[in-house]
């Protein structure tokens, strides 16, 4: 299956308090689970703007890690998809980067993520 770096419509409506899981396409694959290694492209946009403000697109190639490292919309987003699936999180500050103030760029930003799950390490 050939992907195709997605578009990310303008979010509307009022920012959500809890995380937001939307499947964009069910993949056939191996699903994600809690604590699993997972190997991703993905989209980021901040929900107020609507302005990107990362996509491993940009880099031309894809990026692993574990679960376990990321932000906790991430962590509680990501398990239940399939490989060759895509999902996009809308993810409130307190499961991102925190509130304003608290040092990270994207503090206190509700945000966006549209993601593809290329493959998953167990």
């Amino acid at each position: 299956m050939k992907l195709e770096r997605p578009e990310v419509d303008f979010p509307v409506g009022s920012e959500p308090t809890a995380l937001e899981i939307t499947d964009l396409r069910i993949g056939d694959g191996v699903q994600a689970v809690a604590g699993d290694e997972v190997k991703v492209h993905y989209v980021g946009v901040d929900f107020a703007t609507g302005e990107e403000f990362d996509a491993s697109w940009n880099r031309g190639q894809p990026i692993e890690f574990p679960l376990r490292g990321l932000i906790q919309g991430w962590q509680d987003g990501i398990p239940g998809m399939r490989e060759n699936g895509r999902r996009q999180l809308v993810i409130p500050p307190h499961l991102a980067y925190g509130p304003a103030g608290s040092g990270h760029r994207l503090a206190g930003k509700t945000l966006i993520f549209v993601i593809d799950l290329l493959a998953v390490k167990r």
